[in-house]
C-alpha cells in the first residue's frame, strides 16, 4: 500500500484524497516509485528533490523541509511508531488514491527475506509458508514487529 506521511497539526492531515494534498511541498526516496510515480499524481504538489534514503525523508518532514512524504505502508507505520508527531494518509479504495495496474503494485511490494544464494530448500520452505498469508496476515505481522523494535531514546 502507497500511502503519504504529514505531521499531526498540519494542514494536510485532514486529506481524504491525492487533490487536498495540492501545493504542499513534497518529497520521497530517490528513485523508488513513490518519487518516480506516486508524486507526479499530486496536481500542484511542489515536489522536492529526493531523499537518499528513508531516514533522510523522514527527516524532511520533521524538520519542515517537506509537507508531506511518499512511502510504503510499513516504512509509514514505522515512522509513526518514531514519530508521534506524524500520521498516516492512506487513501486505498477511494477514488482519491494512487493509480496503478495491480501488476505494478505487485511489482513494488517493498517487504523481503533474505536467504542464502542457491538455498532452494529454506527458499521454497519460506515460499511455502508466505503463499499460505493474507494481505490483513502481513499487517499483523508488521504490526507486530513496528511494536517491538527499537527506538532511539533522547
Amino acid at each position: 500500500t502507497m500511502v503519504c506521511l504529514t505531521k499531526k497539526d498540519s494542514p494536510f492531515a485532514r486529506a481524504k484524497g491525492l487533490s487536498d494534498l495540492a501545493g504542499g511541498s513534497c518529497t520521497a526516496q530517490l528513485a523508488t516509485i513513490w518519487y518516480d510515480q506516486c508524486l507526479p499524481q499530486i496536481a500542484g504538489a511542489l515536489m522536492q528533490p529526493a531523499s537518499a534514503d528513508a531516514p533522510a525523508m523522514l527527516m524532511a518532514l520533521e524538520t519542515g523541509m517537506a509537507d508531506f512524504v511518499c512511502t510504503d505502508l510499513p516504512t509509514a507505520q514505522g515512522a509513526v511508531a518514531a514519530y508521534p508527531d506524524m500520521i498516516i494518509l492512506d487513501f486505498s479504495g477511494t477514488p482519491g488514491d494512487f493509480q496503478f495496474s495491480d501488476q505494478i503494485r505487485a511489482e513494488n511490494v517493498s517487504i523481503g527475506i533474505s536467504v542464502m544464494k542457491g538455498n532452494q530448500f529454506l527458499k521454497r520452505a519460506v515460499d511455502a509458508v508466505l503463499d499460505t498469508l493474507t494481505e490483513d496476515d502481513f499487517n499483523r505481522l508488521m504490526q507486530s514487529a513496528i511494536s517491538i523494535q527499537p527506538l532511539s531514546v533522547d
